[in-house]
Parts: structure tokens; C-alpha cells; sequence
């Protein structure tokens, strides 16, 4: 179905001959909505900024009772299909399992094996979403040189603290086969291994792809920056810090190892922490509040509206976020819009966001040690007071560093051109620490990849 083709583009052509034309590009989204949060509306920003360097065409799913996908991208050809209907009921379902792609690339493989039957061509393709390294693309049943990413997922939850979070002990081995899945299922492998570039949100994504022959693999954030008007910060009285924790109400956000963190702390009642989300953690998090003792100095908010939200990082001092199995953490970035510094676990997404410029990291231990080593951090910020004003400005700036959507974007092109013209690749988005090179260097060394992993 359409094999052949687009074969001259893999010797250069046409962009030798007119480099200066606009790409012609074929997004895949499943789920795009400006309205929404998280990946979906990380891809519809990633679609907007697209279409404003390269002509795009987009080819997505509709959910009813939303904005129609093509009013809210005018500037940009949309191909779409309705959901079924029936997943409404399910949305924890829907959103983790995404049992709507097989249905989706059923109508994907037609309509690009329609589309070039009747003449129509594409520079290259790209795979936005589903983000999760789980799902095959149906890109490779074609001869369009396609990409994939920015992708995330298949953390396990780190042994140390995995007897507290799931009261189904085969949870974490589903994910473990969920991990394995590109190395044993054929089409998830071959997706990956004709794909002519994969990009990651974080070096954990390198590795978990290292058995696989990639050609060639890219750190590219998630997010962009957005601008940022962050409160101006004067330094706190000693012993009167204020904590913000935002997330949702499951153990692996690390809200109960704050509260915990809350209770050696005993000696500055004056530090409190706040918890803004819902969900089934919660209750437990507030029990353990009272058997600790810790009477008003933890306030649980529960759901509270994104003004809210943006009031709470303005009135903050530190942003609280322990999480340990995230793969990549929006809050961080909005936290860091707002200018305030963070202490995040050491562990997938947040290290590739978070440095000592702007924050602090904690090595993953058993639940007491972590508590332990969580207060250690807030009673060193605590003491200086000075330090939390200079993290807060180099939180910004680390942010902005991110990069906007539209460099992003035209990031991301540039690199499809080099990888049409056969040129080397430019940098990508998010340069590396140094602290991630020498993973990096590891993750390239097992993809064997030819060009563009960020160094």
C-alpha cells in the first residue's frame, strides 16, 4: 500500500533542489484539543506551531461534544474520524489504554493508501501521539519517511517504595511486559526500526528503546514555553516555609512521603504543605496527617480550578513533588512558569527537567529514608532563604531554556530536512546536561544510532 512512492526523498529529493520550500507534513494525533490537559493539549500546541513553518495535514479523532478539531486549528488541514461513543463512560480507561488506536489506524491506513493512490505526496510523517511506547504506528506499512515522539512512559515503579503503591502486586509486572512489549511484539518493533527518527522526552526513553536497531534518537521535551509572568519573590522568614503540591490523588505523585517529610519537621511547625488534587490517595494522605499529628500544618484542598491553581504557585514558596513514577510532569513546568523551585525525586522525567540551578532532586530509598531525605531538602531551603530567591529566578530562565512552541517547532523541522537531505542533524530542542551525557553516550552506544542523539 504506497511502497515506493516517496523512495526519492530517501536520496534527497526535492529538498536538494528547492530548500527553502515548505515540508509538506502528515501528523498523526489520535486525541488533539487545545481545551484539554496534558499530552492532548501538548500535541495540539505541537500542531498548531507545526503549521505554522510547514504545510500540515492532520489526521486525528473527534470526541463528542468538543471544539471540532479544524476550528480550532483554521490554519490547518484536518482529516478526522468521531470516537466511538461508548468510551465516553470510561475515561481512566480511555486514557491509559487508548482503546480507540486500533479502530484509529484502521482508518489512518486507508486514507494515506487512498491519498497516494490519487496522487497526493508528503516530504515526511510524524507520529505525535499516543505518547506511551506501547502502541504500534501505522506509518510503517509505508514508504514515507516518518518519525515518532516525543515519547514517554513504561517506568516501573522503583523497587524501594513499590510495596506501597498498588494493592495488586501484579501491577507492576503488567508493566514490565508493557516495557518489554517493543522487543516482542513484531509491529511495535518495526515501528520503532523503520522509523527514520525517535524522540524522548527524558535519556530513560533511549534506554528502554537500547535493544533496538533506532537510527536515530533526540531528547525533545514535552512542552514548550509559553511565557511566564512569575510573582515577584522576597525571601521567607526562617521557619515559616510554605509548600505546594499539585497532582493527582494516587500514591506515585509522592504526597504521602511529603506529609511524612511534614513530620520530621516537628521542630519548624511553622513550614506547612499544601495539597491541591483529588482522587483516592487523598483520604489515605489524610489519615496520615492525623496519626502524625500534623493538625493544620497540611491543608488538602482537593479539586480546585486551574485560577486556583495559578493563585496557589503565586502564594507558594517551594513546589513539593516527590513523584516517582513520572514520565514526564507538566506541573513542573508550570510550577517553574511561576518561578518556584522544586524538589522532585530523582527518577525518569524530572531529571531531565529539573538541575541544581532550580531545584533539587532526591535519590529513590525505602519509604522512610525517602521521607527522611525530602525534610533534609525543605530544612536546607528553609535555612536559606536567599537560595530559594536565586532558584526561583533560575527557574524561569530554565524554563525559557525549554524552548518556545514555535522553536520548537521549527526545530523539529529543520531536523526532518537533515534527515531528507542525508546532512547531519542540527540540536534538538533541550541540549543535554552534562549530568545526562554520560547516560546518553551509554544510550547511543547500545542504539548504535547514526545521528542526532543530543550531547
Amino acid at each position: 500500500m504506497g511502497l515506493g512512492t516517496h523512495a526519492a526523498l530517501r536520496q534527497g529529493w526535492p529538498m536538494d533542489q528547492d530548500p527553502n520550500r515548505r515540508l509538506k507534513l502528515l501528523l498523526v494525533g489520535l486525541i488533539i484539543d487545545g481545551q484539554d490537559v496534558g499530552g492532548t493539549y501538548s500535541a495540539y500546541r505541537w500542531v498548531e506551531a507545526l503549521g505554522r513553518v510547514a504545510d500540515v495535514t492532520l489526521l486525528c479523532l473527534e470526541r463528542p461534544g468538543r471544539p471540532s478539531v479544524a476550528s480550532q486549528l483554521p490554519r490547518i488541514r484536518v482529516i478526522s474520524w468521531p470516537e466511538p461513543k461508548v468510551l465516553a463512560r470510561f475515561e481512566r480507561l480511555r486514557a491509559m489504554a487508548k482503546p480507540a488506536w486500533p479502530v484509529f489506524c484502521g482508518h489512518v491506513r486507508r486514507w494515506i493508501g487512498e491519498a497516494l493512490a490519487r496522487g497526493e505526496h508528503f516530504d515526511f510523517a510524524h507520529q505525535l501521539m499516543p505518547q506511551a511506547m506501547r502502541f504500534r504506528s501505522p506509518l510503517r506499512h509505508f514508504d514515507i519517511p516518518y518519525g515518532m515522539g516525543p515519547l514517554d512512559g513504561s517506568l516501573l515503579t522503583p523497587a524501594p517504595l513499590a510495596q506501597e503503591v498498588s494493592r495488586w502486586p501484579f501491577a507492576n509486572w503488567v508493566r514490565r511486559i508493557d516495557a518489554a512489549k517493543p522487543y516482542w511484539d513484531p509491529g511495535l518493533r518495526q515501528s520503532f526500526e523503520r522509523a527514520e527518527i525517535v524522540f524522548g522526552v527524558a535519556p530513560y526513553v533511549a534506554e528502554k528503546l537500547s535493544g533496538l536497531a533506532i537510527k536515530r534518537f533526540a531528547l525533545a521535551l514535552e512542552r514548550g514555553f509559553e511565557g511566564a509572568e512569575p510573582a515577584t519573590r522576597t525571601p521567607h522568614v526562617r521557619g515559616a516555609l510554605k509548600l505546594l503540591h499539585v497532582g493527582r490523588g494516587v500514591r506515585t505523585k509522592g504526597l504521602r512521603d511529603a506529609v511524612r517529610a511534614m513530620a520530621l519537621l516537628a521542630d519548624r511547625p511553622g513550614i506547612t504543605l499544601t495539597s491541591a488534587g483529588f482522587g483516592p490517595e487523598i483520604a489515605a494522605c489524610k489519615a496520615e496527617a492525623e496519626a502524625l499529628g500534623l493538625g493544620d500544618r497540611v491543608t488538602f484542598l482537593g479539586r480546585v480550578s486551574r485560577e486556583e491553581v495559578d493563585r496557589l504557585y503565586a502564594s507558594h514558596d517551594v513546589f513539593c513533588f516527590p513523584t516517582f513514577r513520572e514520565p514526564m510532569g507538566g506541573v513542573l513546568f508550570e510550577a517553574f512558569g511561576s518561578g518556584l523551585p522544586i524538589i522532585a525525586a530523582n527518577y525518569g522525567g524530572p531529571q531531565a527537567i529539573i538541575d541544581d540551578s532550580c531545584g533539587v532532586l532526591i535519590d529513590i530509598a525505602p519509604p522512610q529514608a525517602f521521607a527522611a531525605a525530602i525534610a533534609d531538602a525543605v530544612r536546607a531551603l528553609d535555612d536559606s532563604p536567599e537560595r530559594i530567591v536565586a532558584l526561583s529566578k533560575c527557574a524561569l530562565a530554565r524554563l525559557e531554556g525549554f524552548g518556545t512552541w514555535d522553536q520548537k517547532a521549527a526545530a523539529m523541522v529543520a531536523t526532518f530536512r537533515a534527515i531528507l537531505d542525508s546532512s547531519s542533524l542540527p540540536a534538538f530542542g533541550q541540549a543535554a546536561d552534562e549530568s545526562d551525557q554520560p547516560r546518553l553516550a551509554a544510550a547511543a552506544q547500545a542504539l548504535g544510532v547514526k545521528d542526532g542523539l543530543n550531547l
